[in-house]
């Protein structure tokens, strides 16, 4: 609940500016979330299982070396891979946003420097 308050907190202070970083804010948000799940996809985390030969599979075997034969509950392997098989939650997907969004208006800072400042 948090990053949709930060989320309104940062476009409200960019609506007082120009639509502009408010265009780049939602923007990174919805790239984030079209890009999260085809990630996630590509990796090999998919709803019948890791794909095998995939990096998600790579991801598992070391993830099992590493804890003696078995793949920590909770750990980022059975965290991608309950992604893969669910999808994305209504929380997970305000944190993808959320962080989304921070990365538009990093995006525009860089990409416009200050040439909106007067």
């Amino acid at each position: 609940m948090l990053h949709l308050i930060y989320s309104a907190l940062i476009l409200s202070a960019s609506f007082n500016r120009d639509w502009s970083t408010a265009a780049w804010i939602a923007g990174g948000a919805v790239a984030a979330l079209v890009a999260a799940p085809v990630a996630v996809a590509a990796a090999g985390f998919t709803g019948a299982g890791i794909a095998a030969g995939s990096f998600g599979a790579q991801m598992m075997s070391a993830a099992a070396l590493a804890n003696g034969g078995g793949v920590a509950a909770g750990g980022i392997v059975a965290t991608l891979q309950s992604l893969g098989a669910a999808g994305i939650s209504t929380a997970g997907a305000a944190v993808i946003g959320s962080v989304g969004g921070l990365g538009g208006y990093v995006a525009k800072a860089v990409f416009q420097g200050s040439e909106d400042e007067p």
